[in-house]
């Protein structure tokens, strides 16, 4: 199993969410006591709330500092990929890999390929500010799979900003502010015709769930951390080469009598296939490659 290194503490009760998450998931795919390989670095929260607001201001310089001591504090403690229990500093893994040379498990890659796979047309996004108002999971849902991506108006955004910060990140879960997520939430199924809605602040599945709406509800926190966990058995590859996908067929021995996994790279063969990022990703135990049929 690989380690899985955990960008935490933005804030501290949905990092929880991801320790507990993680361990279940393990347990429940593994059997027995078994449990995660994860190691998680907790960032502190005054100390970001203050560089988020330089950054907010067009000053990125102090939290990318911090993000990237960050990785490296994992990478050095033996992680073999990140995740970043944000969506917000998810914008953040380009820089990560760049200068830390370690994979990141992207929160939007994984949430999209999940609506994706739903059938779903048009989803609605709650998030951070940033979050709403950014382009990275537009993209990642609008150019990758044709899927539209509908925000609150203004005055919701503000709102639902307002509560993410002062309320949710400080595990102060209110019912009338679960109710006015609710209302935005159902004005954007019924005004906008959203299909779904993406949770896409890792705070908001700890005051909004699936029984409080009437579509289908992605809570981002749990796709994360299960597709981590999946990656982590390699049982999934999370390359973001768009022509590119692998998958689990069987189990295939090699020749030292250790387990691999085989594995389908979609219109890859031979020596292209092997010098894919998805090859790399699980280095001399991918045992074979081969072309999708």
């Amino acid at each position: 199993m690989k380690t899985i290194g955990i960008i935490g503490g933005v804030g501290w009760s949905s990092s929880l969410e991801y320790y507990r998450i993680a361990n279940e998931k393990a347990q429940a795919d593994l059997g027995g006591d078994h449990s995660a390989k994860l190691l998680m670095y907790s960032i502190e929260f005054g100390e970001f709330s203050k560089q988020e607001r330089l950054a907010s201001a067009g000053n990125w310089d102090p939290l990318n500092a911090t993000m990237l001591d960050a990785a490296r504090r994992l990478k050095a403690g033996g992680a073999d990929f990140i995740i970043i229990a944000s969506n917000t500093l998810n914008s953040r893994a380009d820089d990560i890999e760049k200068n830390v040379g370690i994979p990141v498990l992207r929160i939007y890659d994984v949430t999209a390929a999940k609506v994706n796979r739903s059938g779903i047309k048009k989803v609605a996004l709650l998030g951070t500010k940033f979050t709403m108002e950014e382009p990275f999971y537009r993209n990642a849902l609008k150019e990758r799979y044709g899927i539209d991506v509908v925000t609150p108006n203004a005055t919701e955004r503000e709102y639902i900003n307002r509560i993410i910060f002062d309320e949710l990140v400080r595990n102060d879960i209110r019912s009338e502010s679960r109710k006015e997520y609710v209302r935005i939430i159902n004005r954007l199924v019924d005004e906008e015709g959203a299909q779904g809605v993406i949770l896409g602040c890792t705070e908001i599945p700890l005051l909004v769930h699936q029984s409080d709406v009437k579509v289908p509800v992605f809570d981002t926190t749990r796709i994360h951390v299960e597709a981590a966990v999946d990656y982590a058995m390699s049982k999934s590859c999370f390359s973001r080469q768009k022509t590119r996908s692998c998958f689990r067929i069987r189990p295939f021995p090699l020749p030292t009598g250790d387990h691999g996994r085989l594995f389908v790279f979609p219109g890859l063969a031979g020596p292209q296939a092997r010098n894919s990022s998805c090859y790399r990703c699980f280095g001399p135990s991918l045992a074979a490659v081969a072309a999708e049929t």
